[in-house]
């Protein structure tokens, strides 16, 4: 089942979401598609900022996605100094795409 996964990390900034995408695909640049995870499963990613750090909200295709990237992504949130990061998950029950 689809999940959708909130982050909302009061405090980062734009610099490190780069940082961080950076990371997570293993070159430099912007994060541009699905392929550049280094999990399968993502079916949508947005990031913005906020009026107090940044938010992100991915579309996985399984929990079990998501929890596999987890294993990526935490330690490199918290080599940024975003220890305290708790992803939010909720069912998917509609997706609509372009």
């Amino acid at each position: 089942m689809a999940i959708v996964v909130v982050l909302d990390m009061p405090g980062m900034t734009q610099a490190q979401y780069e940082q961080s995408a950076e990371k997570v695909s293993g070159r430099p640049g912007p994060v541009k598609s699905p392929a550049d995870w280094p999990v399968n499963g993502l079916i949508s990613h947005t990031a913005a900022p906020t009026s107090n750090g940044w938010l992100v909200v991915d579309v996985w295709e399984s929990e079990e996605a998501f929890q596999q990237f987890g294993e990526t992504l935490i330690p490199i949130l918290r080599e940024l100094g975003l220890a305290d990061v708790q992803p939010q998950t909720y069912p998917v029950f509609n997706v609509v795409t372009r």
